[in-house]
């Protein structure tokens, strides 16, 4: 029974390929970004605070330029499939123009909303001077972030293009070159070594733009002077031209993905700005946690990205459906057993590792037993990150929408307001509540794996 999720070595030599560039450029972005919120943590609370606030905000322009990536990005792997450069060299435009867009129309909400934006998650009882201190330490960090905006869209539309095509090293090389910068300017300009000015949250903003600029320049300059190795590269600035099948097909099956991504993230802020309702301690909390957390989460995240570009690959070159299905299935079980093991890892640390921020034994408390729920909770994220990757690749955006913003906007959210605003239930419980969410999103998902109409060739179309 056992041999049914574990493959051959020819099946994680190609997994191996694909995964580990992926899962070291995801590791080291997440670790210094773990060292980066340790430093911010050592200015203070409220400077920690202020940064996390625009972090969740972030987060929503973050996951939408990954949605519009993936939406043309789903052609880009099948036309890779199937060797079709030109079908590539379209989907690079769109990504190309629809980062663009996205990242201007993203630069004047942030700039003209940002005080409102912010001060959604100082509403509790908390003292006004602190909250106060906080607005002004997160639009000190949010302006200077938005700097970052174009070239972090610019390079993704790179980035993503190479992964799917089968080239993940440069990107990684790019993403690692971009946060050890990001590491080490954070170092010289928020404590200011080397006769820099101290900045602060200002220096740490400063450090991401920068990065940003470097991750651009790397994934750009390597792409062009590689044409041989990046078809897709020849005349793609020529013109603005993509064919209206192929601008509809990708409208058709990749809005529902960037509406997917942008509304979770949304629902993922206004998920936070509920916990925010029980303090500033809540959000400091939180913000440790997800630090950690997400520092663990390299194992499902990375495997999800690898599931969408093999079940894609696979799709596009005619694989049997018992071909992809097993693949899908060793895949998934490889991503919830690495999961297992980060999960005893954070068990390991809760403890310890609140110590390391300059901040109050209440506030570690509380973010030791959120860290004890996120384990708990792991392998569970990296089987619904398992089924949506794989029902992405063949192109069922739609349900793709239904399955991951169904589940926070009828779930998790409703719940977490309403628990927040009319009971008086303690920040853990009300987040172990809204986390059993995911038993039931993960329950939904094995039922739509089982079937085969996530199995789809849409080069075919």
């Amino acid at each position: 029974m056992f041999q049914k999720f574990i493959g051959d070595r020819a099946f994680y030599r190609r997994v191996g390929a694909v995964a580990m560039p992926v899962v070291i450029q995801y590791t080291i972005s997440n670790f210094v970004s773990l060292l980066d919120n340790i430093m911010v943590g050592q200015v203070g609370t409220l400077p920690m605070n202020g940064v996390a606030i625009v972090n969740y905000l972030m987060f929503i322009f973050y996951l939408c330029i990954f949605g519009a990536m993936a939406g043309a990005g789903i052609f880009t792997a099948q036309f890779h499939g199937c060797q079709d450069h030109e079908g590539i060299r379209r989907t690079f435009r769109f990504k190309l123009i629809a980062g663009l867009l996205l990242s201007v129309g993203g630069i004047a909400l942030f700039f003209f909303a940002g005080t409102p934006l912010i001060s959604l998650y100082l509403q509790s009882d908390s003292n006004p001077a602190d909250a106060a201190q906080t607005l002004s330490y997160g639009l000190d960090y949010l302006h200077i972030t938005l700097l970052g905006l174009i070239p972090f869209a610019l390079s993704n539309a790179y980035a993503s293009t190479l992964r799917e095509t089968g080239i993940t090293t440069v990107p990684m090389v790019a993403s690692v070159s971009a946060v050890l910068t990001n590491l080490v300017l954070n170092y010289v300009l928020i404590f200011g070594h080397f006769g820099a000015p101290a900045m602060g949250v200002r220096g740490a903003a400063l450090a991401t733009a920068i990065s940003r600029f470097v991750e651009l320049g790397i994934v750009v300059i390597w792409t062009h002077r590689n044409p041989a190795t990046n078809p897709f590269i020849h005349s793609a600035f020529r013109s603005a031209y993509i064919p209206g099948s192929l601008l509809k097909n990708i409208l058709i099956k990749g809005m529902p993905l960037l509406l997917n991504e942008c509304l979770f993230a949304t629902g993922t802020a206004m998920v936070n700005q509920c916990y925010s309702v029980r303090g500033l301690d809540v959000v400091a909390a939180t913000n440790i946690s997800n630090t950690i957390y997400n520092l663990a989460s390299v194992a499902y995240l990375s495997m999800g990205t690898v599931i969408g570009i093999i079940m894609g690959q696979m799709m596009g070159a005619g694989s049997s459906k018992e071909d992809i299905r097993d693949s899908h299935r060793k895949l998934t079980a490889l991503a919830m057993g690495s999961c297992a093991v980060f999960s005893l890892i954070l068990f390991a640390i809760c403890v310890p590792f609140p110590k390391i921020y300059n901040t109050t034994a209440d506030v570690r408390s509380i973010a030791t037993q959120l860290i004890i729920v996120s384990a708990v909770i792991m392998p569970i994220h990296a089987y619904i990150h398992a089924v949506y990757f794989a029902m992405r690749s063949g192109g069922k955006t739609m349900i793709t929408f239904f399955f991951d913003c169904g589940s926070i906007w009828l779930g998790s959210l409703p719940l977490a307001y309403c628990l927040s605003r009319f009971t008086d239930i303690p920040i853990v419980p009300l987040f172990i509540l809204c986390s059993c969410m995911e038993l039931l999103k993960a329950i939904i998902g094995y039922f739509i794996i089982r079937s085969d109409f996530w199995i789809l060739n849409l080069t075919e179309l």
